[in-house]
């Protein structure tokens, strides 16, 4: 009995990642599939008759490869920073506007700017250590003067949570790590459980 429940619980484990990833892609496509369905339907741009699976897909693609050329000319990034401003006077607007779109500014962008998790890295506290992830190498303007000229902005995943928290530290609080942005993410969320075994030496 236990030799079936073990057998049944290995192949739970192996299964149910691959569902679920192949769950949520189905779900995503689906959805904005059917937003961008019933816009081209209500637009009167194409006829429920004659919408094919697929079409609200490909009229995605197109809408982002617009707006993406709009925002990279010149007068796209004016308009933009208009736009942000503006939003920004908001007062619960500015919030959740700007949180998403800093979280989506973690992306890596083709156009060489580096807005991504930069490195890895092992900060230090007293006796304890945290794996974090440098976001900049430097700190906000307004914590200079508290002594933030040598400090870092590093974030730490919370395993098991969407989330994390923002420390700004000491470069010497930290020492690099030589491992992967994606390992050391999925070691961290995970919490170690991804780590895998080490072999013991007699």
């Amino acid at each position: 009995m236990r030799k079936i429940f073990t057998l049944t619980m290995s192949g739970l484990v192996t299964v149910l990642p691959l569902a679920l990833t192949v769950y949520v892609i189905w779900w995503l496509v689906n959805t904005v599939e059917g937003w961008l369905r019933r816009a081209l339907i209500a637009l009167n741009i194409v006829s429920p008759e004659h919408y094919w699976p697929g079409l609200g897909l490909i009229t995605g693609f197109f809408l982002l490869l617009a707006v993406g050329s709009l925002v990279n000319a010149y007068v796209g990034k004016i308009f933009l920073k208009y736009w942000d401003d503006f939003l920004g006077r908001i007062p619960v607007v500015k919030t959740l506007y700007g949180g998403f779109r800093d979280v989506v500014s973690l992306l890596p962008s083709a156009s060489g700017d580096k807005r991504d998790l930069q490195r890895v890295v092992l900060a230090r506290f007293a006796d304890v250590r945290a794996i974090g992830f440098v976001t900049r190498e430097d700190v906000p303007a307004a914590l200079e003067a508290h002594g933030g000229q040598d400090w870092v902005t590093v974030y730490f995943p919370l395993s098991y949570a969407l989330g994390g928290y923002t420390l700004y530290l000491p470069r010497d609080r930290i020492q690099p790590l030589d491992i992967s942005v994606e390992d050391a993410m999925r070691l961290a969320i995970t919490a170690g459980l991804t780590a895998g075994s080490r072999t013991k030496t007699p």
